[in-house]
């Protein structure tokens, strides 16, 4: 039987590869990495259907060192520790360490990702995992320590167009048949930046269309796919689109879309925990601190879901839905500290006051230190005017309250111990 389009188009080296120029194109870290024929663990990070399997299976070619690949779905620690054996028994003297590439990483468990710590640690396998999730949450800190974590992005317009000329010009099945591409909007929509579900779907037009002459228009693309459902997944556009939906719904306080958009969730099997998380986001991000409970109540059913699952889970999902978007909504945490990195990353180190610093020998007392702080404990109100800030910082005014009942207090608060 034939290998699917996806398969006989898979790229054998960088220079076939398409998407991803932030970390393959010229100069980018990953490409100076594998050119140079050292590599250290990482993880990448991103949506289905952009590159992560292809591009681990690219670095074990140009390096042509010994490539093992795990699943963390059928896998388990006896899996694991049989791969590192053979990976150290493959390895000879003053060469790369063989690579283990573990595929969805993230839904190893502790115990397994622990069995991979010493291996990485020692270098007897360089570790390449791939995941749809956040490594933040999904990887424990040990192994996420020692590694990098790269983020790939869905392919762009332009690189699913060249994808899908290199399709009909060069697959050995394809570029014999009679195709026309008139229209190609809807199967950049239907692909949703996922290059294995655009060559899925062009395959599936194909093959329905039979020997005949072959054009294609997004009709023709909207047809096929209402007759065949499951020629795109669920976990793709879908997983992006909904969720986006889901917190803008928040964002612009409609209980009743919010809800829609969970339900829409819950029926197409999403990951509980991943909705769960959205909601801590969306309590901090863009409900703030007009009304700090709605973190609290975020995060108590972030902890619901994990010890309750499904299908109960829905209802602590359901009210803390009903409670972020019925709100009031600030933002002025999140943009407060993004302009703070932007100052960090601007001024660079600049030297802490000397009356801020502590001073626990003799010698930094002689030096000044903590001389002149007033413990703010020590006056009335627990407040004493003083500098906190830098010299070169002392006037910026990072935090900008916004208007609400919750947040007018701590304005008034602020103005009535800084008289600015």
């Amino acid at each position: 039987m034939s290998q699917p389009l996806a398969e006989r188009l898979r790229p054998r080296t960088l220079d076939d590869y398409i998407g991803q120029s932030h970390l393959v194109g010229e100069g980018a870290i990953l490409r100076k990495m594998i050119d140079s024929g050292r590599i250290t663990s990482f993880i990448l990070w991103g949506p289905p259907g952009v590159g992560k399997t292809t591009l681990a299976q690219i670095v074990a070619t140009r390096l042509e060192v010994p490539f093992f690949t795990l699943s963390a779905v059928t896998s388990g620690v006896k899996d694991v520790r049989e791969v590192i054996e053979k990976a150290q028994n493959s390895r000879f003297f003053n060469t790369s360490s063989p690579i283990l590439f573990i595929d969805e990483i993230h839904r190893f468990s502790k115990s397994q990702q622990d069995s991979l710590l010493g291996a990485v640690e020692r270098g007897i396998v360089t570790l390449i995992g791939a995941t749809t999730e956040n490594p933040s949450f999904e990887v424990i800190r040990p192994l996420l320590s020692r590694c990098q974590t790269f983020v790939l992005k869905p392919l762009e317009r332009d690189d699913l167009l060249k994808l899908l000329d290199r399709a009909l010009t060069t697959d050995v099945e394809l570029k014999n048949k009679d195709i026309t591409v008139s229209e190609t909007d809807a199967l950049l929509r239907y692909s949703g930046g996922d290059a294995r579900k655009l060559l899925n779907i062009l395959e599936l037009i194909v093959d329905s269309e039979g020997d005949r002459k072959i054009v294609i228009t997004d009709d023709i693309v909207v047809q096929r796919l209402q007759q065949n459902p499951l020629a795109y997944d669920k976990d793709g556009e879908m997983h992006y689109d909904i969720i986006s939906a889901f917190i803008k719904s928040i964002r612009g306080s409609d209980p009743d879309a919010a809800l829609y958009w969970l339900a829409r969730m819950i029926e197409g099997g999403e990951d509980p925990k991943f909705i769960a998380r959205r909601l801590v986001i969306s309590a901090s991000e863009d409900i703030g601190l007009a009304n700090p409970n709605a973190m609290l109540l975020a995060n108590t059913a972030f902890d619901c879901v994990n010890k309750i699952g499904w299908p109960e889970g829905r209802i602590p999902l359901a009210e803390a839905t009903v409670y972020l978007a019925t709100s009031p909504k600030s933002n002025s945490a999140y943009l407060a500290i993004d302009k703070a990195l932007s100052v960090v990353r601007e001024t660079g180190n600049l030297p802490v006051p000397l009356h801020l610093r502590n001073a626990p020998t003799s010698l930094m007392k002689d030096l000044g230190y903590h001389d002149g702080y007033k413990y703010p404990h020590d006056y009335p109100g627990h407040f004493t005017q003083q500098q906190y800030m830098p010299d070169e910082l002392k006037d910026l005014q990072i935090w900008q309250p916004q208007h609400s009942p919750a947040e007018d207090v701590l304005a008034q608060r602020m103005k009535n111990y800084w008289k600015k």
